[in-house]
């Protein structure tokens, strides 16, 4: 046991030593992006290894060296399936203040290790004008929905309860990144919020905007909240929200304002620290203050007139490529011919290019693909069009360059691109012929079906008027029975649907699950043509008008709490109960909550057929 006891730690220490020597060498600098004019503040210098042999570092420009450095070290190791890790790092730590404002670089480090020199960032770092809001009290804003900015938000001050909150104290400005511009052209709009007070929650959304297309960026990370001096004062400011808008009208356009619902966080001070500590009271309090993001006026200039009769609508920067797979195949057989718009512009609102297929070619209606992300620029990426053709017989056709045409905004003119030219070789395909017909385009083979027919030259079959009479026959007989049954089956089936619609009731229950799989059907239509707003009307059709043909309720009683008590009455389970008032108010809280607007309408779509599926299938057991 003593002898293993030290091949274990021999081993560790051995493998400590080598994952030291085999880690590269790095310097981090930590400090902060803005911090005020007098306050006191520390810049690390981390080292990820402890075999330092030299530290040193230039001088502190513009910034006043208190004390430093101070050194500290640490190592940690771990085995995990046996496999060992470890890691140390040595910082070297200054603190320091500032007696100018502007802008300024922290000083690059440089150490010795293992014989090699390495050098660190020179990070920069801004410093604010001291002014008379922002600083002093410690406090945190909140970046809205439950979650919390960065530390940098310490200087936000923190209210007492009950003083008044202003619209120096929390606003919201709003530029645009161009003012006049022409249809179709992107604009950004940035929402900033500008904030002194504590704010734990924020929210507001843009409005639907007629005469524009509307995309919002969807921010990914978590806002960071910065410190920036404006009107003589210190805010903590983060932009809140932005959008790409398209206009689809000329003249003067307005965006209105938009209205934010923010929570403030303020101290009540009247409370006993210890009271609310033993009696569960609590020290904060919190105030909700509307804040109004302003209006923004666009002027949209008209595209140049004349129009390239090609345009296709694309306005931005764009470039085309194209691939015909395959060129060489049989009659009968599909060729593919791919069209990849790349670039930034109204990516989502241009036309399929016109392709000029060979005249005897069957050819069928694009389909795209979209492969763009939306950006401060506009939608940017790449659109794929796919055209499909079939060639209906043999011979060498040529298949002309694609024309794409676009309007480029920076140099107000109309930009033509092309694609290379193909030459197609159709071999004899399989049922084909070379016959005169075969050679005839679809169009003129339509023209020569609806042309005169070729005149009869036969001598024609005359019967005999005697032979002809039916009367007094078998075949008029039996036609009389035939009559006679058609008629019994009919008055039956009538009889049958005429009780069938006096029970309305029943009726109504029948055709309920018809009704919701007719509506939904129309719903999904929806998803693919981008319709958020009638997507959501018709999804919620479907689920209320479903459990009101399916219980027999009428309109004005159906509440959740009626259909989850009638439900109970009809036997089902709690399960399908909360499941189906779940769907609903999935369906409304999508409907205006962010994030992927398609991601988001297919998820409620799925839940929304699953349970009026389930649902079905349980209460037709009952």
């Amino acid at each position: 046991m003593k002898y293993f006891r030290f091949f274990l730690t021999f081993i560790l220490f051995f493998g400590i030593s080598i994952g030291q020597v085999l880690a590269q060498v790095s310097i981090r600098v930590q400090a902060p992006s803005e911090v005020v004019q007098g306050d006191r503040f520390r810049v690390s210098y981390v080292v990820n290894t402890s075999d330092v042999d030299d530290f040193k570092i230039g001088e502190f420009e513009g910034l006043v060296e208190l004390y430093g450095p101070s050194r500290s070290q640490s190592s940690s190791f771990s085995i995990v399936n046996g496999k060992t890790t470890s890691s140390s790092s040595v910082t070297f730590t200054y603190t320091l203040t500032t007696n100018q404002a502007g802008t300024f670089h922290i000083p690059a480090a440089t150490v010795v290790s293992d014989g090699k020199s390495v050098k660190s960032a020179s990070p920069q770092i801004t410093v604010l004008p001291s002014g008379n809001g922002g600083g002093g009290a410690q406090g945190q804003a909140g970046q809205g929905q439950g979650q919390n900015h960065s530390s940098q938000a310490d200087r936000m001050r923190m209210q007492d309860a009950g003083d008044k909150i202003t619209g120096k104290d929390i606003f919201i400005a709003v530029t645009a990144s161009k003012k006049r511009v022409f249809e179709q052209e992107a604009v950004l709009l940035t929402y900033k919020l500008y904030t002194l007070v504590n704010v734990s929650e924020m929210t507001g959304k843009m409005p639907e905007l007629d005469g524009f297309h509307v995309q919002e960026i969807n921010r990914q990370r978590q806002p960071e909240l910065k410190m920036e001096h404006y009107n003589g004062r210190n805010y903590g400011t983060v932009v809140w929200s932005q959008y790409v808008v398209f206009p689809q009208q000329t003249g003067e356009l307005k965006i209105p304002e938009i209205k934010f619902e923010a929570v403030v966080v303020q101290q009540n001070r009247n409370i006993d620290p210890f009271d609310a500590f033993f009696h569960g009271a609590s020290m904060m309090t919190e105030v909700r203050k509307t804040v109004m993001a302003p209006a923004v006026i666009l002027h949209v200039d008209p595209l140049p007139t004349p129009k390239p009769a090609n345009f296709s609508g694309a306005v931005g920067k764009f470039s085309v490529t194209s691939t015909l797979t395959p060129q060489q195949l049989k009659a009968n057989d599909a060729t593919t011919l791919r069209l990849v718009v790349n670039g930034t512009g109204n990516m989502k609102l241009m036309n399929a290019p016109e392709v000029q297929w060979p005249k005897d070619f069957e050819r069928y209606d694009p389909k795209s693909e979209d492969k763009t992300k939306i950006g401060a620029t506009g939608s940017s990426g790449s659109m794929v069009f796919d055209y499909i053709a079939v060639p209906r017989h043999q011979g060498k056709f040529k298949l002309p360059p694609v024309e794409f045409c676009y309007f480029d905004p920076d140099s107000k003119e109309y930009k033509t691109l092309n694609t290379e030219g193909y030459t197609i070789d159709v071999e004899k395909g399989k049922g084909s012929s070379n016959t005169a017909a075969q050679n005839y385009s679809k169009e003129e083979i339509e023209m020569l079906n609806s042309d005169i027919r070729y005149i009869k030259t036969r001598k024609p079959d005359y019967i005999n008027a005697d032979e002809a009479s039916l009367l007094g026959t078998s075949r008029i007989w039996l036609l009389y029975v035939i009559t006679l049954v058609i008629f019994l089956i009919l008055v039956f089936v009538f009889r049958r649907y005429t009780v069938a619609n006096a029970d309305v009731a029943g009726r109504r229950v029948r055709k309920a699950s018809k009704a919701a799989t007719k509506r939904l059907k129309t719903a999904r239509k929806l998803i693919a043509a981008g319709d958020a707003n009638a997507f959501y009307e018709e999804t919620m059709r479907a689920l209320w008008g479903y459990v009101g043909d399916r219980l027999n309720m009428p309109a004005s009683e159906l509440t959740r709490d009626n259909i989850r008590e009638k439900l109970t009455e009809r036997d089902a389970t709690a399960e399908m109960t909360d499941q189906f008032i779940a769907a609903l108010d999935e369906c409304e809280f999508a409907r205006f909550a962010p994030g992927d607007a398609a991601q988001t309408m297919d998820k409620v779509y799925a839940a929304a057929e699953d349970v009026i599926n389930k649902m079905e299938g349980e209460l037709r057991k009952k």
